[in-house]
């Protein structure tokens, strides 16, 4: 009899046991009595028909999903591996149970299709300079495609670009390239600024010719500032004709 007592209670504690749940704030129970979805219940305490309701526990937390490297060719036929992180959550946990069979797989799944499809529509350059812009159509797509899953996505962000070593290559002589036209482009306009005003100086100091003399003094002052230098400069015939015409004289009044 007492054998039988002992099996009696061991049955009722276990039964005990799978009849009352405890599920934490974020998790979700998602009760089936009898293969039928009755209800979402949660979090505290839950208590189950014993044999005739099965629970599934959903978290609601973000889920931080990577996607594994993808193979993708641009629209400029380009080929690239691209990796990304998906952050989403459960926001209907009946829906995420019922609606697929595993959300987890199908939203990896879908992120990695979107990502190879959205990136083969644009360009390089484009994947490059404008990431946030395709971030938030990646998102976009996803979105749409789990909300009938009751799955949010708030965020989907590229995190690695792998080119191959020749498009590095290339896109190193790119970046050369524009540095040295944008080098000439500064030249040449700092080269027009300057005819600018040496045109605007070469007005003023035509309007009074001793000013160009200045200048030219001043100019020989700073050029024989450095020791090792030679100055040649010209002098007009003019200082010399009395000296001359001095010494002509004599060797007229000879002849």
């Amino acid at each position: 009899m007492s054998i039988t007592i002992v099996v009696v209670v061991f049955i009722a504690i276990i039964i005990i046991a799978n009849a009352v749940r405890v599920l934490r704030e974020y998790e979700r129970a998602v009760i089936f009595r009898l293969g039928r979805l009755i209800g979402v219940k949660g979090p505290g305490v839950v208590l189950l028909v014993p044999i005739v309701d099965r629970m599934v526990k959903v978290s609601l937390r973000v889920v931080a999903m990577d996607v594994a490297p993808q193979d993708v060719i641009t629209k400029d036929n380009v080929s690239i591996k691209v990796n990304a992180v998906v952050y989403f959550r459960v926001m209907a946990a009946d829906r995420a149970i019922v609606e697929v069979e595993d959300f987890l797989y199908a939203t990896t799944q879908l992120a990695q299709t979107t990502l190879r499809s959205v990136l083969g529509q644009v360009e390089l350059d484009q994947l490059l300079a404008e990431r946030e812009a395709i971030n938030h159509r990646l998102q976009k797509i996803i979105d749409e495609q789990t909300d009938s899953w009751g799955i949010k996505v708030s965020l989907v962000e590229i995190k690695h670009v792998d080119l191959p070593v020749e498009m590095q290559r290339a896109i190193a002589k790119q970046a050369e390239a524009e540095r040295e036209r944008r080098a000439k482009v500064i030249h040449a306009d700092g080269e027009f600024q300057a005819s600018h005003k040496l045109y605007e100086a070469a007005n003023v100091l035509s309007q009074n010719p001793m000013t160009l003399q200045l200048r030219f003094l001043q100019t020989l002052t700073e050029v024989a500032s450095e020791k090792n230098s030679t100055l040649i400069f010209p002098v007009p015939l003019d200082l010399f004709e009395p000296l001359i015409a001095r010494l002509k004289g004599p060797s007229q009044q000879s002849s």
